[in-house]
């Protein structure tokens, strides 16, 4: 009866054999790793690096900042007032950014910032060198992620397939009184075709 032990003893050579072959396939074959940080990595398009802000487009409507799980943007703004466009209209209100931070240390780049946001005011950038030795240095005011927006890549271009955006398509719209797509003008006066008046057949004597 052969032992447990004689087994894995016979069995043992061959099991070298195959791991010293795997070791020489292996050796021989180029080598694929990225000397970082002398060469750049290849990233994928949809990569989240850091959040980056487009000021001018920001309503400060705090969308963000509420739907935020970590609760890592802060946001500060005051009201404005802006004269009337025309003699005798109403003065308008519009909120003024003030202040736009978010703090990195904190976030766990879910992405719900930027997909809540209804005016496309923050943007997905590839970028991801900005450790810093000090933890503070994390909260990023609104003049650095500004900054980041150099970095953000352009959006993939549509299908041509596709169907037409919603909003395209209303803004193409002809208004309710104008003419045919395209047009410009106003609609032509309808033509009035004038009523033939014929006289009346004799009447016979009774």
């Amino acid at each position: 009866m052969v032992s447990a032990r004689d087994r894995r003893g016979r069995g043992g050579l061959p099991g070298v054999l195959k791991g010293l072959a795997a070791t020489a396939r292996t050796a021989v074959r180029p080598s694929h790793t990225a000397e970082y940080p002398d060469v750049a990595p290849t990233l994928p398009p949809r990569s989240r690096g850091v959040i980056a802000l487009l000021e001018e487009n920001c309503t400060s409507c705090m969308l963000c900042a509420r739907e935020c799980p970590d609760w890592c943007i802060y946001i500060d703004s005051h009201k404005e007032t802006l004269p009337a466009a025309t003699p005798g209209g109403r003065e308008r209100q519009r909120n003024v950014l003030d202040r736009f931070a978010i703090d990195f240390s904190l976030c766990m780049y879910c992405g719900i910032c930027v997909e809540v946001c209804p005016f496309d005011a923050l943007f997905w950038s590839p970028q991801f060198e900005y450790a810093e030795t000090d933890i503070r240095d994390l909260l990023h005011e609104k003049d650095r992620l500004g900054g980041w927006m150099a970095t953000v890549p352009p959006p993939p271009a549509l299908d041509e397939r596709a169907a037409e955006p919603g909003e395209v398509a209303a803004a193409n719209r002809p208004a309710r009184g104008t003419g045919l797509v395209g047009g410009g003008g106003t609609r032509p006066p309808r033509t009035v075709r004038p009523r033939v008046v014929r006289d009346p057949p004799p009447q016979e004597p009774s």
